[in-house]
């Protein structure tokens, strides 16, 4: 694993394709900005490792879809109903200055 040390403002780049910028150290958080090609996928650790948790259940017939969408009592998952899911869209910042924070305008 490679291992570097970089300050609010300053970029590591990955490829020519991914760009990840420090964008805010606050306490023990990192704020990064990350831009990629569309078909490069990015996720938190923590999703990533339930998406392939899931797969892996799918995969040996141990997920049913079914169950999954009507709750029913084999499973005990609380029913999917569309209108009670959560919008949600992972927040997209405009590109600025680097270290420049777009609340700061």
């Amino acid at each position: 694993m490679l291992t570097l040390t970089r300050r609010p403002g300053q970029e590591i780049r990955i490829g020519d394709g991914v760009r990840i910028l420090v964008k805010e150290i606050r306490g023990k958080q990192v704020r990064l900005g990350i831009e990629a090609p569309p078909g490069v996928p990015i996720y938190r650790e923590e999703i990533y490792q339930e998406i392939v948790r899931e797969m892996g259940q799918a995969a040996a017939g141990e997920f049913d879809v079914l169950d999954f969408i009507i709750g029913t009592e084999t499973t005990g998952a609380t029913p999917l109903i569309p209108s009670q899911l959560k919008k949600s869209q992972p927040r997209v910042e405009k590109s600025g200055t680097p270290g420049e924070d777009e609340d700061d305008n």
